[in-house]
């Protein structure tokens, strides 16, 4: 038996939200040799210098994107083997703890983000089958879920670990199949299922078999460096699930703002359209803005009201989300 030490390095990975236009962004840092994939922010943990996590992240991000982080959140800690894979593993491994961060666009971060080879990137360029605003992605069903049934239908080669659900089943819960509705909190299940299946690039850089037999790959969404488009999955699904019970899209939204911009930010995080009147009528009924007084002819129509999150809120009571109600 080998008694070769592993050596571990801690590392913190960012992923870094701002709505703007329309658009769910986040810092995406690209690479000099151009067919390298995009990646996200990285940063290590120096506990010499950074008491927590959370302060070591906060202290990087600024430096390397000229970004305040409202907002912070744990997400959770990659550490599979093969997530940071280099030639014959002789490379410390990589333990990463991913985070949530929600800001707003500064008007120097673009020239700060340039510099460090960064950019905002639209986050539906990597799950664009996440994206349901304008209805039901004609991906879906020209390839992708093709693709998976085919999968689904074939039985799990001998020594995969048992699962309470087939994988038919499986695809019919985080697809909306069947009896289900399409759930917008599922998206790390569905990209997961993806990857198990052996249906997006970083499945063949790992070196999955299935993956590597495949004469043609499907184009789903762009592809990550190691697993991370794994974790900004994990980012969505948490996000999407948070904007119900926490007011969160408020970090993501200027000092004021109109209604309609406020709905638009909740349904670009979303993916899904929502109805005018009902939306209103579920914010006024939440209490969760007040009007400033004052209006914004910024659309070039009629003047509309600006309002801003009451604070006061968060004293009054444990849950003040945006219940928007079931699923497409």
């Amino acid at each position: 038996m080998s008694t070769t030490a592993t050596t571990i390095e801690i590392g913190l990975n960012a992923v870094i939200v701002a709505v703007s236009g329309g658009m769910p962004l986040i810092v995406q840092v690209g690479h000099r040799q151009v067919h390298e994939p995009d990646s996200l922010p990285f940063g290590p943990f120096d506990p010499l210098h950074h008491r927590t996590f959370e302060i070591g992240l906060r202290s990087w991000v600024e430096e390397q994107t000229a970004l305040r982080l409202g907002y912070v959140e744990q997400l959770y800690t990659f550490g599979d083997r093969g997530r940071h894979r280099t030639k014959d593993d002789a490379d410390p491994h990589v333990v990463s703890v991913g985070y949530l961060a929600l800001t707003r666009q500064s008007p120097d971060s673009d020239d700060v983000l340039a510099k460090h080879n960064s950019a905002w990137r639209c986050w539906y360029d990597y799950f664009p089958w996440e994206d349901w605003r304008e209805g039901r992605p004609p991906l879906l069903d020209k390839e992708m879920l093709p693709a998976l049934q085919a999968w689904a239908e074939v039985p799990p080669p001998p020594g995969t670990p048992a699962r309470a659900l087939s994988r038919m089943e499986r695809l019919n819960i985080a697809f909306g199949l069947g009896s289900s509705d399409w759930d917008e909190e599922r998206a790390l299940e569905r990209y997961e299922m993806l990857y198990e299946a052996s249906l997006v690039e970083e499945a063949v850089r790992d070196g999955r078999p299935a993956a590597l037999k495949r004469a043609h790959l499907p184009k789903f969404g762009r592809a990550m460096q190691f697993d991370h488009r794994r974790v900004l999955a994990t980012a969505i699904s948490r996000l999407r699930a948070k904007l119900k019970y926490r007011p969160v899209v408020f970090e993501l939204m200027p000092e004021t703002f109109t209604l309609t911009e406020l709905q638009t930010s909740v349904e670009a995080i979303s993916g899904r359209h929502l109805h005018k009147q009902n939306f209103r009528r579920l914010v006024e009924n939440a209490d969760l803005v007040e009007p400033t007084g004052a209006t914004s002819t910024a659309t070039g129509g009629r003047p509309a009201a600006l309002f801003r999150f009451r604070h006061e809120l968060l004293k009054e009571r444990p849950a003040p989300g945006l219940k928007f109600g079931g699923r497409q």
